[in-house]
């Protein structure tokens, strides 16, 4: 039996993972590991472990998720609209491995006005990468 690539990712990620960051699932504020989190380090794509933010951008929206002004790189993220739910939204995907990570918003702060909302259940951090 051959495995798919889907089933490769629910046989490595646990449940809300899989459904956040394969299925676009969103986890409910205020639950992630990181809504809250203050070290200094890298945010990953918990999928692929590319650097995403760097924690220096990362600020309390009061959103309940993860929230940064800037991404690591131009290109570490990929932006597709998303129509879903009744609304008109950027979805966020990792550049690397189309992992859904969460919606951009317009409300953030200088110097880039942009808030970067993303799922804890899509990411990992490194204390190395910076």
């Amino acid at each position: 039996m051959t495995v798919t690539a889907d089933q490769d990712w629910q046989n490595n990620l646990d449940e809300v993972q899989y459904q956040v960051a394969r299925k676009g699932a969103t986890e409910p504020p205020f639950s992630g590991k990181y809504w809250d989190h203050k070290e200094t380090g890298c945010y990953l794509c918990l999928c692929c472990q590319a650097p995403l933010f760097r924690s220096e951008t990362k600020y309390d929206s009061g959103s309940g998720w993860p929230s940064f002004y800037d991404v690591f790189a131009r290109d570490s993220i990929t932006i597709r609209r998303d129509q879903s739910h009744a609304m008109i939204r950027d979805e966020l995907l990792c550049a690397g491995c189309d992992a859904h990570l969460g919606h951009l918003f317009t409300d953030g702060p200088a110097p880039t006005g942009l808030r970067y909302c993303i799922n804890s259940a899509a990411l990992d951090f490194s204390r190395d990468q910076a």
